[in-house]
């Protein structure tokens, strides 16, 4: 960003917000919270009876688009629709993302694959229109959902964390790219959220956990002050931050002292989750 230049942070005048894995958990609440705040909302999931049920709680704000992110030509005639219908999309909070705790029980390349078409592909697949949207417009701002997850790596979270990763490098490299063209892009990092991915999680204590109401204010809250990162909480985003400095030997001893400790006595694989 050039000295000087004006940081472009969106408002309900502006046009729409797009939110995407709004069916539950971080997108449901950050769709409501978006509305509290003056927005019209265009929300996207897979389960259109949820997304409907969602829009009843405002219909003259939130709109439903149901729509599967790996779909990338759906995905993109999405998008067009909602500009076409509502006007142009302001505000987009990629949000879809899945965790499958059967990656836990061992290696296994088609749920590595699954996770990353999701995460990553999901991403890319609403990301395209979206950004070619805004560059046409030379205005808009773009808020990708990755974790703190995305900062180390974990026993367990592979191919959770590293589509995490992948999506920070990505919204660095957009800030990097296009951030002199009227656009604004952020990256979310966040810890424990209670969400149906979270309570299915039996193996480890999630410390800090926060409702996702509370989590739909800090969001909203970062997506009016424009600045690139939105992490919290901040005790647990210090710590990764600081873990990523340590010398390999001792990061790796200090992460495994810390799981051991989190560690609950029983464990359970049995149940995969959607939404973040």
């Amino acid at each position: 960003m050039r000295s000087g230049q004006k940081i472009y942070r969106a408002a309900p005048a502006d046009g729409i917000a797009f939110v995407t894995g709004a069916s539950s958990g971080i997108g449901r609440a950050t769709t409501l919270e978006l509305v509290r705040r003056g927005y019209r909302v265009a929300v996207t999931a897979r389960r259109a009876e949820a997304l409907e049920t969602l829009a009843a709680a405002a219909p003259e704000q939130i709109f439903a688009f149901p729509g599967d992110v790996t779909n990338g030509s759906q995905m993109g005639g999405i998008v067009f629709r909602i500009e076409k219908e509502l006007g142009p999309i302001a505000l987009a909070f990629l949000n879809a993302g899945v965790f499958f705790p059967a990656e836990r029980i061992g290696f296994d390349a088609a749920v590595i694959a699954h996770t990353h078409a999701v995460n990553i592909g999901g991403t890319v697949n609403c990301l395209a229109p979206v950004l070619g949207a805004m560059l046409t417009r030379g205005r808009g701002q773009i808020a990708i959902n990755a974790s703190l997850a995305g900062y180390n790596g974990l026993p367990g979270g592979l191919a959770y964390g590293s589509s995490k990763a992948a999506l920070i490098h990505m919204a660095e490299s957009l800030r990097l790219t296009y951030g002199e063209r009227g656009l604004t892009f952020q990256v979310l990092c966040h810890g424990f959220v209670r969400t149906a991915m979270t309570d299915q999680e039996k193996e480890f204590a999630m410390p800090l956990r926060i409702e996702p109401e509370a989590a739909a204010k800090i969001i909203c809250n970062g997506f009016e002050r424009g600045g690139f990162e939105i992490a919290f909480p901040w005790q647990l985003a210090t710590l990764s931050k600081f873990l990523k400095f340590l010398p390999y030997p001792l990061r790796f001893r200090v992460i495994a002292a810390a799981l051991r400790n989190a560690r609950r006595p029983e464990s359970d694989h049995s149940a995969d989750a959607e939404s973040n």
